[in-house]
């Protein structure tokens, strides 16, 4: 009967953490980091401020899981996207697309996850998501290259300048609401002549 105990309880605590996060991650995309306190994730999430603070000790904790779990998302669905591409270039158009896409559809989200004021904790977080995002394009670049498909050049390198890229034209787009469909367009067209995809 301990055993069946044990596994109740860890399956409540699990389902508040979740609970919390989906809080949190639902005032970020509303509000971004800055409109996010402890007590309003509380609030949303239907607990007390002080159980929030049983899984997270401080707001920092706290959203560098909540920025670990949004950027996950992301890489899924970029990932999911290229997936079903066949050329190293449409699987790159196919980053680019569902990135932009996903950050214009909810871009408090994105303006949070790639350039709002955060803490050292949730900023190494979003170092790793902008690395996931390189090493996910690195091995599109290297399969193009391999293929024939892209001429040769540096992976590593060709994908952090178009993460980079992607980020800087996105960021100051979304900051000042005036981001649209066309930004992509422009974003695939001036990322596929810096890999060299055949006109």
């Amino acid at each position: 009967m301990a055993y069946r105990s044990t596994e109740r309880v860890r399956a409540r605590l699990t389902a508040s953490r979740e609970r919390i996060v989906d809080a949190a991650l639902g005032i970020l995309a509303e509000h971004g980091y800055t409109g996010c306190s402890v007590a309003a994730v509380a609030a949303r999430a239907g607990l007390a401020t002080g159980s929030v603070y049983r899984h997270f000790p401080a707001k920092a904790d706290l959203f560098a899981e909540v920025f670990r779990t949004a950027s996950q998302r992301e890489i899924d669905a970029v990932t999911r996207a290229a997936a079903v591409q066949r050329t190293a270039a449409a699987r790159v158009r196919a980053v680019i697309e569902t990135f932009a896409g996903r950050a214009l559809r909810s871009p408090r989200l994105a303006y949070a996850l790639l350039a709002e004021p955060v803490d050292p904790a949730v900023e190494a977080q979003r170092l790793v998501f902008r690395r996931a995002h390189a090493a996910l394009l690195a091995g599109y670049i290297a399969d193009g290259v391999t293929a024939g498909e892209l001429p040769a050049q540096n992976p590593e390198l060709a994908s952090t300048a178009v993460v980079g890229a992607l980020a800087e034209a996105m960021v100051g787009p979304l900051a000042a609401g005036v981001a649209g469909s066309d930004t992509i367009g422009g974003l695939i067209t001036f990322i596929h002549r810096a890999l060299g995809v055949p006109s």
